[in-house]
């Protein structure tokens, strides 16, 4: 049973970081400096880290050894989470990728001013 246990830990962290390596060329892809470093040919861990904004980071590690989400902001650690909790806070990070925000452009018109969503 243990050796089964194992074995599918390994598959989710192989998992993680085959997503982890996607989310960051997404995440450059909409503009975002985003760093995702492996550890040798296999893929057993992984060192994910995204800029979100001044002073704003992300930082997500995964290995054999357990799965860490940290938040970043000025140099503090804001938040920390392990395990599924961790696991759970790439679906946000995700969703920047997948829904992301308009922002809002103003020109001006002879008349009026007009709000143009881009």
């Amino acid at each position: 049973m243990f050796l089964r246990l194992a074995q599918q830990h390994q598959q989710v962290v192989q998992d993680l970081v085959i997503s982890l390596q996607a989310l960051s060329i997404a995440l450059e892809q909409s503009g975002y400096a985003t760093s995702c470093y492996t550890c040798g040919d296999q893929i057993k861990s992984a060192s994910f880290m995204v800029n979100l904004g001044e002073k704003h980071m992300i930082r997500f590690l995964v290995s054999d050894y357990g799965i860490t989400w940290m938040e970043i902001w000025d140099d503090r650690e804001l938040m920390k989470l392990e395990g599924a909790e961790a696991i759970n806070q790439l679906e946000e990070l995700a969703n920047i990728v997948k829904y992301p925000q308009p922002e809002m452009n103003i020109f001006n018109h002879p008349q009026q001013k007009i709000h143009f969503l881009k």
